[in-house]
Formats: C-alpha cells, structure tokens, sequence
C-alpha cells in the first residue's frame, strides 16, 4: 500500500516501483528542549530507524514501500504497527514474536555540543529472530528493489543470516539491491574486523551503494583526505566500482558542520563514466539531523526508479535530505512535489 491519495496516483504510475527495505525498527526517546539526557522527568517517544525511515519517506514519493522486519508482540509493538500503517506503510510483512523492541536515546545537540546517540537494542525482538521466520521468495516476489544497511549485520549473527538469505534471494530473482554501509562503531565495538568484512561482503552484492569517502576507505583502502570533496567523492567511488563489479551507482552526502545548529550540505551521486554535485544546501539552523541520511537514500532511489539523468537525480536528492532537516522526528514526510517546489523556486514563498 503506498503512501498516496487515489488522486495522486496518476501522477507516479509511471514510475512506481516496489522497494522492500529491511531492518530493526526502534522506538525513540528524546530528551527534551536540547536538555542532556534524564536531566528532567519527560522523554518525547516516536519510532525510527534506518531502514523504515527510508520506507517511509519512499511511499510518500508514490512507491510502494514495505518494511521487513520483526516486532515485540506487546503493546510497543502494535503502537508501532500503527504508526507504520498511519504513514501507508505495509505490514503485511511485519512479523511479531515475543521480546522487546530495540531502543535509541537521543540528546540533541546545540550550538557547540553535539548531539548523542546511546542504543539499547540488545536482544531486541528483531535481533533474536530465527532467520527461518522470514519466507524470501514470498517477500521479494514482485519487488523491484531491496533497501538493506551495514546496521542489521551488526546486530547479532541470527539478523546477519537473515539479511544474507535476503540477498542471496534477490539476486536468484534479479531484484535491485541498495546497500546504504551506515557505519555504526558503536554496534561493532569489539568486532571492528568482522565489521569490515560485513561491509564488504554486502557492497559487493550491491547495484546503488551509499557510503562516502571515509567509508568507502574503510571498506577498500584508499587515502581521499585533503582531496577536494569533488575529487575525493569521485575517486572513493572509482575505488568502490573497481572492487565491486555489481555497483552502478555510488552515492553520498558531504557535510559541512559549522556547528550543531548550522551545515551545509552537498549530495553526490556516480555512476561509471561521471559523477555529479548537487547545489549546497545552507542548513541554519538545522531543526532534526536524523533520518537525513535515509531521506537521501530514498531520494537516490525514487529518482533511479524515475530514470532521471544525474544531475537531476542528486539534485532531488540532496533537495529531499536538505528538507528533512526541517522536520522533527526520523520521518520524512514530504512529497515529490515539496521537493521539487524547493528546486524551482528556493521553496521559501507562502504556498496559498
């Protein structure tokens, strides 16, 4: 079920596809007013993560969007259930069993302090599923790409399986695989090897990689500091496609931090004959940094599937992560067309 009005639909019929993105979804807990952590009694709850963030701000490009995932069969979990459904989300691939849902903790930062993320997640419901529990040739049939990330092999080994099967699947049934590396050191403390190996293994399966420089460096070697952000995103990405004959698409944002209130962002996108720069978004000040990285990711993707050229391909989606910075919580919720009223007119005239 996409994320559109009947409508609307005629205007994306051309171009919606299915995507599956699988991963952990998590219930959030943000402390509030910039407040550091328990400093006061309140905590502002909502849900989050990577791959559904990703999900969701697809189905409200036109896409038909679906998390595979796993969730606590308790009251967290039908709340969450609901949520996806409210954003037309489809849970007919949500399984449930017995846990607890996974959490993240969130402290916003300010001016020159940081923001902090302290997971919980540990023997979540997601993390302790028996890959068995997931039927892949059902869960791909009919799917035109597979949205997955380096954060579910961190995990645990049962998610790590499971997320393999899934690949292996998709490429026994020619579906497109999107691999965003979402480098999270502190999921791999202790196992920063195994981490790279991770890495490699699932880029290696990819068609549309997402990783910037220092990723891709980690993952296969190469030294791109001090180059120019042009030059070092080209150069990472030449890197990538060399190790990786599947890839097709390098993608990556560059991000300048001022502070914690104030960034310019540039988006990237390569394919194997050039590479494009989106315009730089002024980000001052910026209202939600989570969930950027997964509203390019969709943006990359919804203009994939569109067959847009590359310029405009990475100029949608550096628009779609610039616009998510405006928005509190993981989701992005905006449409195509917000997206593109930024691009033709600078997006900051009232509507009426």
């Amino acid at each position: 079920m996409a994320c559109t009005l009947p409508c609307e639909r005629l205007a994306y019929e051309s171009v919606m596809k299915t995507i599956l993105c699988f991963g952990e979804v998590l219930l959030r807990l943000t402390a509030p007013d910039h407040e550091q952590l328990l400093r006061s009694a309140h905590l502002q709850a909502c849900f989050g993560g990577a791959e559904v963030n990703t999900a969701i701000s697809l189905g409200y490009f036109g896409h038909r969007a679906r998390i595979v995932t796993t969730l606590p069969d308790n009251a967290v979990g039908d709340a969450c259930v609901g949520e996806l459904r409210r954003h037309g989300i489809d849970t007919a691939t949500v399984a449930r069993r017995p846990g607890r849902m996974g959490l993240y903790y969130l402290t916003t930062g300010a001016m020159l302090r940081p923001a902090r993320v302290l997971y919980d997640r540990a023997h979540s419901a997601f993390a302790e599923a028996d890959p068995a529990l997931y039927d892949w040739p059902a869960l791909l049939a009919g799917t035109d790409w597979l949205h997955i990330s380096g954060i579910t092999p961190a995990l645990s080994a049962t998610a790590a399986r499971a997320l393999q099967d899934a690949v292996e699947e998709a490429q026994r049934r020619g579906v497109s695989i999107c691999f965003d590396c979402n480098i999270r050191p502190s999921l791999w403390q202790g196992r920063e090897a195994q981490a790279v190996q991770a890495m490699q293994r699932f880029a290696q399966c990819a068609h549309l990689l997402l990783g910037n420089p220092h990723d891709i460096a980690r993952m296969f070697g190469g030294d791109f500091a001090g180059q120019p952000a042009r030059e070092a995103h080209a150069a990472a990405a030449a890197t990538a496609m060399a190790a990786c004959p599947s890839i097709r698409y390098v993608a990556a944002t560059h991000r300048i931090v001022h502070s914690a209130d104030h960034h310019t962002l540039t988006g990237y996108l390569a394919d194997r004959s050039a590479i494009a720069c989106s315009r730089a978004f002024e980000l001052n000040p910026v209202l939600e940094r989570i969930g950027a990285g997964d509203a390019f990711a969709a943006g990359v993707l919804h203009s994939l599937c569109a067959d847009l050229q590359l310029q405009d391909a990475v100029d949608f989606a550096a628009a779609a992560t610039a616009l998510k910075h405006t928005l509190p919580g993981d989701f992005n919720t905006l449409r195509e067309q917000d997206v593109r009223h930024l691009l033709a007119s600078g997006g900051l005239d009232v509507q009426r």
